[in-house]
């Protein structure tokens, strides 16, 4: 009765011009490793549920890229978003359909493009928070064990202990700035949100009929057999975080287990550079490339024939489709400026 939701919509336009909107990360090998991140994300499941019962959420542009990835996944468990309206009508109608196949179903909600990499912890947790959510009304987000100061992150508060290793949530906070950042890591019980959300299926519609009324009718007339290129572009576009996160910690529905399995939204350059092999002089690098004198650079070329490099100190260097950045890691936030044509 487990279930897996994959969302796979984004464009990633942080990681040009490896990433594009005709083709983006989730959809890459940025690792190096042979498995591309949305392939990434299934393996990681494996044991918790079967293969014809993972679903993702994605464009319709990238249907026939998840086809192809993704064999064993049903065909209409690939659900295709007529327009981008963030993650709380995508996770509905995800958990609208399990509900008409499965209505027992406990589910796990997850990115595509996150890494991990301790794929046997994150399993633990995970059946952990599934055998909490079976027989409870309950919402379970993983909360990630916090190693630094980060402001690009959201965060959970945790409270009480309430079951095993799950916690009670007493608040989310938005992303801090940095003196907040270190007050939450010297507090002991803030954790990063990692977007993983795990809930049985009753417990969710419940929610979002409650708190979002008209997005719950929405998939109600989907779930009817109304077009959904008449219906998606018109739900609400907010997030879950804000639709059902935010009123049901409210409402004391929102639980949370800490984790520390080696997690990354990987949501820029520095990220993969955490992630890499680095050499002795901080390097990391995909690719056929060589690095002569250079320090603190993250290289992505693996498309390239060769790639020499000599002198650069703190740089990104990308090349992909005959796109090609150069770039100091200092500057990578202009990078979405860069891409423009």
């Amino acid at each position: 009765m487990n279930h897996i939701v994959i969302m796979a919509g984004g464009v990633g336009s942080r990681f040009w011009p490896l990433s594009t909107p005709e083709y983006p990360k989730q959809f890459i090998d940025i690792l190096g490793c042979g498995r591309t991140l949305i392939q990434l994300t299934v393996d990681r499941f494996q044991g918790i549920c079967p293969p014809e019962n993972f679903w993702v959420v994605t464009n319709e542009a990238y249907v026939d890229i998840v086809r192809a990835q993704l064999p064993g996944i049903p065909a209409a468990h690939i659900l295709a978003e007529p327009a981008a309206r963030n993650t709380a009508p995508c996770i509905a109608w995800a958990c609208w359909s399990i509900r008409r196949e499965d209505p027992s179903a406990n589910v796990v909600v997850t990115p595509a493009d996150a890494v991990v990499m301790d794929p046997v912890e994150f399993r633990r947790v995970i059946g952990n928070a599934l055998a909490f959510t079976a027989s409870r009304d309950a919402i379970v987000t993983i909360g990630i064990n916090p190693t630094r100061p980060e402001t690009g992150y959201g965060y959970i508060e945790a409270g009480s202990l309430v079951d095993g290793e799950i916690q009670a949530v007493k608040a989310f906070k938005e992303k801090p700035s940095l003196d907040v950042a270190q007050g939450y890591l010297a507090a002991g019980n803030y954790l990063w949100n990692a977007g993983i959300f795990v809930w049985n299926v009753g417990t969710i519609v419940s929610c979002i009929t409650r708190y979002k009324p008209g997005i719950a009718a929405d998939m109600d007339r989907i779930m009817s057999g109304a077009d959904v290129a008449s219906v998606f572009p018109g739900c609400e576009k907010i997030s879950i975080d804000f639709a059902v996160m935010e009123p049901a910690s409210a409402d004391s529905l929102v639980y949370t287990h800490p984790a520390s399995f080696g997690w990354s939204d990987l949501g820029n350059w520095a990220s993969l550079h955490d992630k890499l092999a680095l050499d002795a002089s901080g390097n990391g690098a995909v690719g056929p490339v060589r690095l002569f004198e250079c320090s603190n650079c993250v290289v992505h070329a693996e498309d390239a024939t060769r790639v020499v490099l000599q002198g650069l100190d703190g740089y990104i260097v990308s090349l992909k489709n005959g796109r090609l950045l150069v770039c100091k890691r200092s500057e990578e936030q202009r990078i979405r400026d860069f891409s423009k044509d």
